[in-house]
């Protein structure tokens, strides 16, 4: 058996044999670490909603790191107030303000909103908070997929990015794997082994349709989403070694863009359109970048004896990845302009990194849970949960 494929055999046994009891999935923040931030009031919103949205409002800017959230009537940069009051049939009207120090208005808006859809109106003004004070889009109102594993039982779940409202959009009886958005957040991609042989799914997130994209003899693993998502990369290995290949989605036949004795996989894409993959052709695994049709790979990391999973961040400059330090595991990026590599986090298992799409958060699993940390590293977030995580993906902004 190839290492590769051990790998694969690897991650089924651990998903099949230490699995949780309980299949519900139900993830909640419970620790947020931050080197500081503004100071912005924000008082409880006035009104009869069953939602307390100034809470969810205080606790998405709060996970940003960049502001500090206080009671209201305390000396702060910024304050929110608001209401929301019953409108018309059975939905409310949610006002809010945001204000500077010196009381001047900053916004000051209003939505109508049916009653299920409290949270995500608080989000959205979260965001609002966000953007204004910041200049840059916010969080709040974006998603992370993951893969969840009970005895017997694999879950492909898409969450809101506070962890709260999970949703299972796709239950098998076989290990699912490396889930990944498409650019405008409509449909995912993942690796499942339905059958018991693994194959390539493409799934609309919101219709539930589906389509078997690779079914090819042996391993078919880590799909990624091309920039204008034509395309596909995924790793095959029916020609016998695992290679990178890219598929366009209209056409049938995927092309093969890479050919070594080495293992090559877990390609992902850069805005220009070239290809960045692990591989181990240079003795042990690092990151190696290809052009959009192939040719000769340029290695991009050095720093330690194992680089792996790549993530890229959504401008590009950046490349998130798993690095292998004294025997640990953790979250390491590499700045593409500036050659810096940082190492972000302490634990010593972490893996499956992936980008925020502002670039400002990395979300990553454990193998037991998910958590989150800045680009920087100055804020560090735990998500808990009812269940196994791993494999997470944070959405893009989308529709």
């Amino acid at each position: 058996m190839k290492p590769i494929e051990k790998i694969f055999s690897l991650l089924i046994l651990l998903f099949g044999v230490a699995g949780l009891v309980h299949a519900q999935i139900s993830l909640d923040i419970t620790k947020t670490v931050e080197s500081g931030g503004t100071p912005i009031a924000i008082a409880p919103f006035s009104g009869s909603a069953p939602d307390d949205i100034a809470g969810i409002i205080a606790a998405d800017l709060r996970r940003t790191g960049q502001f500090a959230p206080q009671a209201p009537n305390t000396r702060a940069n910024y304050s929110v107030t608001g209401q929301a009051a019953p409108g018309g049939g059975r939905g409310y009207v949610v006002q809010f303000q945001l204000s500077d120090a010196q009381g001047g208005a900053l916004l000051n808006l209003s939505f109508d909103v049916p009653a299920n859809q409290l949270r995500p109106v608080a989000h959205r003004i979260s965001d609002l908070i966000y953007e204004k004070l910041t200049g840059e889009k916010g969080l709040a109102g974006t998603r992370i997929a993951f893969v969840g594993g009970s005895r017997g039982s694999w879950f492909l779940v898409v969450a809101d990015a506070d962890g709260q409202n999970p949703q299972v959009i796709l239950r098998s009886g076989q290990p699912i794997m490396s889930p990944a958005w498409s650019p405008d957040g409509s449909k995912l991609a993942y690796v499942s082994f339905e059958g018991r042989r693994s194959q390539i799914v493409v799934q609309d997130v919101y219709s539930g349709a589906r389509r078997v994209v690779s079914i090819a003899p042996g391993i078919n693993g880590a799909p990624a989403w091309s920039p204008n998502g034509q395309r596909l990369a995924f790793t095959l290995s029916k020609d016998g070694n695992p290679e990178i290949y890219a598929l366009d989605l209209a056409a049938r036949s995927p092309v093969r863009l890479t050919s070594n004795g080495a293992i090559d996989t877990e390609p992902v894409w850069l805005p220009d359109g070239s290809i960045v993959f692990t591989s181990d052709r240079g003795g042990s695994p690092q990151l190696y970048r290809i052009g959009a049709r192939g040719g000769a790979a340029q290695r991009l990391t050095f720093e330690g004896d194992y680089n792996a999973r790549p993530a890229v961040s959504p401008d590009g400059r950046y490349l998130a990845m798993m690095h292998r330090r004294g025997g640990r595991f953790h979250i390491a990026v590499l700045d593409l302009q500036t050659r810096q590599f940082r190492t972000l986090t302490s634990g010593g298992n972490a893996e499956s990194p992936s980008f925020a799409p502002n670039g400002k958060m990395i979300v990553y699993s454990d193998g037991q849970r998910l958590a989150a940390v800045s680009v920087d590293g100055t804020a560090q977030q735990n998500l808990a949960l009812r269940g196994r995580a791993r494999d997470p993906a944070w959405s893009p902004y989308g529709r």
